[in-house]
């Protein structure tokens, strides 16, 4: 299957509010502006994306990644996380941070798979159950 990834624009904010429905609309028309969603696209429907934040205005962090069930196991989240890596190494960024909760063991399996390395924990949010952090030392 033939995907296309690449930064995600004005065209595409009715798809990505549908998609990502966690942030408001101004919220996501924000992001598209700033290059802060990567979208998977198959046959022009989007099918995944990685929904970037910036951790103190400074320190890229994926805020959400997300494949569409039908379309997971096919790399889409490893292509997704290679077009934000090389834009990021592009600006000379060195480190990519994400997390995932303590309780979930895939995610933190793919994080691992991915080259990712814990790097710390935030008890007490997410209902009790703590965030685990991971960082990525990017090749700059």
């Amino acid at each position: 299957m033939s995907y296309l990834i690449r930064f995600a624009d004005s065209s595409d904010l009715n798809a990505v509010i549908e998609t990502d429905t966690a942030l408001s609309a101004e919220q996501i028309q924000w992001k598209l502006q700033n290059k802060e969603f990567v979208i998977a696209l198959f046959r022009n429907e989007l099918v995944g994306f990685i929904r970037l934040e910036y951790l103190w205005s400074k320190f890229p962090y994926i805020g959400l990644i997300r494949v569409s069930p039908t379309h997971q196991k096919q790399g889409i989240g490893k292509r997704l996380l290679a077009f934000v890596e090389k834009d990021l190494v592009e600006r000379g960024i060195s480190k990519l941070y994400s997390s995932s909760q303590a309780d979930e063991a895939d995610p933190q399996h793919w994080h691992r798979h991915a080259g990712f390395k814990e790097c710390g924990i935030i008890n007490g949010i997410n209902d009790g159950i703590g965030e685990l952090f991971f960082v990525k030392e990017l090749n700059v």
